[in-house]
């Protein structure tokens, strides 16, 4: 499958990883805060964190930093944990450069017809 969006050199995804930092550090916290709520709610029926209503609004918010991340042509792979890829090219092919989670900065890429499972390192 070709790509057809935004194409990232490996400079500008790391550019764009420092840039974001914010929004990923948000995107974080909210889906901590989402996963307690919830399972409060399961388990007692109640939460320090709030009730159904907070679980709506921290939802809302986890899409809307999920859309704005998305907004720059990177996709999400995953949100647990926080898998980015931006589209790019290396030696004439097509590759996606990774950041995962917990990494200081885009370290890694993988053929865009391998997936994560063919990773290695930039």
């Amino acid at each position: 499958m070709t790509h057809t969006g935004a194409v990232f050199t490996l400079a500008q995804a790391r550019h764009l990883v420092a840039t974001l930092h914010p929004r990923v550090d948000e995107l974080i916290r909210v889906r901590a805060d989402l996963a307690e709520l919830q399972a409060d709610l399961v388990t007692h029926g109640l939460s320090a964190l709030g009730g159904r209503a907070e679980v709506k609004a921290l939802e809302a918010r986890l899409h809307a930093v999920l859309d704005e991340i998305q907004q720059h042509g990177i996709e999400v792979k995953s949100v647990a944990p926080v898998l980015l890829d931006f589209p790019g090219e290396r030696d004439g092919r097509q590759v996606l450069w990774c950041w995962l989670e917990g990494d200081t900065d885009v370290r890694w890429y993988h053929r865009a017809d391998c997936g994560f499972a063919g990773r290695r390192p930039v």
